[in-house]
């Protein structure tokens, strides 16, 4: 009898769109497919976060900066994980700053366990935050209610369009100070499943992921489906970026990436 999983990720385009192959049912002549059901859950990433203290899914989108808080409780997915080299989350104002300038300021930042607010702490320790959900931070500094913002997925895509300034793009920031990759986010899955349900799906994800690049077009109308504001050609451009290499396995960067970024050495199911 097949085993039954709930698997939860964002509505992002990039999680909506790796995600599409097993929704859809393209892999249902997949054996390694026809082990498991799923149910899947859609909910805002630092929600996501915050239910993975409680176990409360099989299979979780989570940031990586709060695998250190239930590193007992998952595993984190070889497949799945949004990683890119010299880009990343960006700090961006109402009007031109100077990074020193930023401790004058409150940045708006998308939550506490983010991995954005991780490397911005890495970036410029002791900041004054104030959160808020990620996709309210863009319009906020349109509407002049805060003047600096930890902006991450499309809206990074959107901020000069709205007139803002860029003042750091951490991804490029840490490729000048590391020479590494900026990790974000990824796949986990409960420790306490068995071992072969573990690998097993960690496969499954893996040919996930392989798939919805090979048919780019229409995962990027099963991600465009969430609605982010965003048109099919910049939902493909968003996804082309963080859908990539890293995506199908991190390799010996990655994995040493996400080790630095969070002082620890995480354990992975190799998909």
């Amino acid at each position: 009898m097949p085993t039954h999983l709930v698997i939860a990720h964002s509505p992002d385009s990039d999680d909506a769109y790796m995600m599409a192959p097993l929704a859809l049912g393209w892999m249902d002549q997949d054996s390694d497919r026809q082990a498991f059901t799923f149910d899947f859950v859609r909910l805002d990433i630092e929600k996501l976060n915050q239910h993975s203290f409680e176990e409360r899914y099989d299979i979780s989108a989570i940031s990586f900066g709060v695998y250190p808080h239930v590193q007992h409780q998952y595993d984190l997915l070889t497949a799945g994980s949004s990683i890119q080299e010299g880009t990343g989350p960006l700090i961006v104002s109402r009007v031109p700053l100077l990074p020193e300038q930023l401790s004058t300021h409150t940045v708006a930042i998308p939550g506490m366990h983010t991995s954005a607010y991780l490397s911005m702490q890495k970036y410029h320790p002791h900041l004054k935050v104030q959160v808020m959900a990620f996709d309210q931070i863009l319009p906020s500094l349109e509407r002049g209610e805060v003047q600096v913002g930890l902006l991450i997925h499309e809206s990074q895509l959107m901020y000069q369009e709205k007139g803002l300034h860029l003042v750091a793009d951490l991804g490029q920031w840490w490729k000048q100070q590391f020479n590494l990759p900026l990790p974000m986010g990824g796949n986990a899955i409960r420790r306490a499943l068995p071992e072969e349900i573990k690998l097993t799906f960690a496969r499954c994800m893996k040919k996930s992921v392989i798939m919805a690049r090979e048919r780019h077009w229409e995962s990027v109308d099963y991600a465009q489906s969430f609605g982010r504001g965003m048109d099919r050609e910049m939902v493909s451009r968003y996804v082309t970026a963080w859908v990539n290499n890293f995506t199908v396995d991190p390799g010996i960067r990655g994995r040493l990436a996400v080790n630095h970024l969070l002082d620890l050495e995480a354990i992975w199911i190799q998909g």
